[in-house]
């Protein structure tokens, strides 16, 4: 059993113990991958590519509205499609992250530039919306494990807590990149720092597996949507100016690649499913 975050998520105590049959049979009907390096790395990735695309399609491709109720539809298909499955199989969860990605970005935005709310009180907003959204799952099912995602019902929670984590992701970005004026880049390294925290305090000082993971994977979005909006946005905006629409391009190759490896190596798979 790894130490840190990486191979914790499904456990509830402090405690390492050995894996089981019974705890191998849990796994491996849960919808959700092993939390493994290659998790956080496909993680992150999408983060940034859901931004850079969101912010293509609205602004480049098409007209805010349209983009907006496309994705919607893109959204509920696939997850549609995720809901419908028996298992855990790579390529669809991860295109369903890809479109939570994607639209989360845009209703984040959609507050912010359509609506006028400033990203400091959307970042409360989705925080108090998170809130109770892991409060209801919780209340119901007495866990918040990722590898306790085997009915539909978790797996509703689940969908819906990853949303939130999306959208406030966005917001609190945003929020230090804009309205902090830090810029994409330092906002970036200030959240890379951040991920850590988690990290090394399940490490180091035990804290609770669970809510380790989820502090860290809120902060994979904004660490990645700030990489991404670096790399794609224009030079006089603090970035590298590379567009949107290449950094988005460049960032679906390497998720295929990875999927398929995945895909193929399972890796991100439970021994023994």
């Amino acid at each position: 059993m790894t130490t840190g975050i990486t191979g914790a998520a499904g456990q509830t105590g402090t405690t390492h113990p050995p894996r089981t049959a019974a705890r191998q049979t849990v796994s491996s009907l849960s919808k959700v991958p092993e939390v493994t390096a290659w998790f956080w790395l496909v993680k992150v990735l999408t983060t940034g590519m859901g931004e850079t695309t969101s912010d293509y399609l609205a602004n480049k491709l098409l007209t805010p509205v349209v983009a907006v109720g496309l994705a919607g539809v893109a959204l509920v298909v696939v997850l549609g499609v995720q809901l419908s499955t028996k298992k855990y199989v790579a390529w669809i969860y991860w295109l369903a992250v890809v479109m939570v990605s994607v639209f989360g970005t845009m209703a984040a935005d959609v507050l912010h530039v359509g609506l006028g709310v400033p990203y400091a009180v959307s970042t409360a907003a989705f925080v108090v919306a998170l809130a109770g959204v892991l409060g209801l799952w919780y209340l119901s099912e007495r866990t918040l494990s990722i590898h306790s995602v085997r009915t539909r019902r978790r797996e509703l929670f689940y969908w819906a807590t990853v949303m939130g984590t999306f959208a406030l992701g966005t917001a609190a970005g945003d929020l230090t990149a804009v309205t902090m004026h830090l810029g994409y880049f330092s906002s970036g390294l200030l959240f890379a720092a951040l991920i850590a925290v988690p990290a090394l305090a399940h490490w180091k000082l035990r804290m609770n597996a669970i809510l380790a993971f989820w502090f860290a994977y809120i902060v994979t979005r904004p660490l990645g949507a700030s990489f991404a909006d670096w790399a794609g946005v224009p030079t006089v905006r603090g970035g590298l100016g590379l567009g949107t629409g290449p950094v988005s391009l460049a960032l679906a190759v390497v998720i295929l690649a990875l999927v398929g490896y995945l895909t193929v190596s399972r890796k991100d798979v439970a021994a023994g499913s």
